[in-house]
C-alpha cells in the first residue's frame, strides 16, 4: 500500500486512489494505533476500492455528499459489508445504490484512536458534508471548495450563496496551514485559498 500512501503522521496514515472517468479523489483513512480505517466515497472501481479497503481495515464508507459519480461503487461496497454512511439531505440521491445510516453536522466519527469531525456544506448539495481531522492540518472537503474556488453550484439542487456561506463560516474558520483534500484535483491550503474568497463572488461561481 506504499504506492497509495498520500499523507502520514505518528498516528496517521491517508492513503488515496483516483477513480472512474471523472477522476474522483477516495481517501482511506487509517489509525495506525489499531490498524482500522475508513473510506471516504465510494466513487468507482468497486474492486480496487474492496482491495484497499481489505489491505487497510476499512470498516465503514462515508459519503461527502451524493452526487452519482461519488457513489458508484456503493452497491458492491454494501455487498462485501461495509456500512455506508450520508446525510440526510442528500440519501434521496442514494436511493438506487442503497446506504445504511445517517451522518449528522458535528457528529464525531472514531477511527480506531483517530475522530473525524462532520462538518455540513450545503451547497454543492443540500447535504454536502466535509470532515476535519482532529489532530491534523487535514480538511477533506468533498466538492466544496477545490483548488481555485467552490465546488459547481449550477445544477438544481446546487446554491452558489449557500456554497460561499458554507465555506466563510464552516472551512475559512481553519487556520492557514490547513490542507484541504478535495474531491477531484490536487490538495490545497486554506491559506492559499481564502484570499480569492471576493474574486469568486464576483465571477459567480
Amino acid at each position: 500500500m506504499s504506492k497509495t500512501l498520500h499523507w502520514s503522521d505518528a498516528d496517521t496514515e491517508v492513503h488515496k486512489v483516483v477513480v472512474g472517468p471523472y477522476e474522483n479523489n477516495v481517501f482511506v483513512v487509517r489509525c495506525k494505533a489499531t490498524g482500522e480505517g475508513v473510506l471516504l466515497d465510494a466513487a468507482n472501481e468497486h474492486e480496487r476500492l474492496l482491495e484497499l479497503c481489505d489491505a487497510l481495515g476499512v470498516k465503514r464508507v462515508l459519503e461527502t455528499h451524493g452526487h452519482w459519480d461519488h457513489i458508484q461503487a456503493i452497491p458492491a461496497m454494501r455487498e462485501a459489508g461495509y456500512e455506508v454512511a450520508v446525510t440526510k439531505l442528500d440519501a434521496p440521491m442514494l436511493a438506487d445504490v442503497g446506504y445504511d445510516v445517517f451522518l449528522d453536522d458535528t457528529e464525531i466519527i472514531e477511527v480506531g484512536r483517530l475522530r473525524l469531525h462532520a462538518i455540513h456544506n450545503p451547497g454543492h448539495t443540500p447535504g454536502s458534508i466535509s470532515f476535519a481531522l482532529e489532530n491534523t492540518p487535514l480538511l477533506f472537503t468533498g466538492d466544496t471548495l477545490f483548488p481555485g474556488g467552490p465546488g459547481n453550484t449550477k445544477s438544481d439542487i446546487g446554491n452558489f450563496g449557500t456554497i460561499i456561506e458554507s465555506i466563510t463560516d464552516r472551512l475559512f474558520t481553519f487556520d492557514d496551514n490547513t490542507i484541504v483534500l478535495p474531491g477531484h484535483g490536487n490538495n490545497t491550503t486554506i491559506g492559499a485559498e481564502r484570499p480569492h474568497l471576493d474574486e469568486w463572488i464576483e465571477r459567480g461561481w
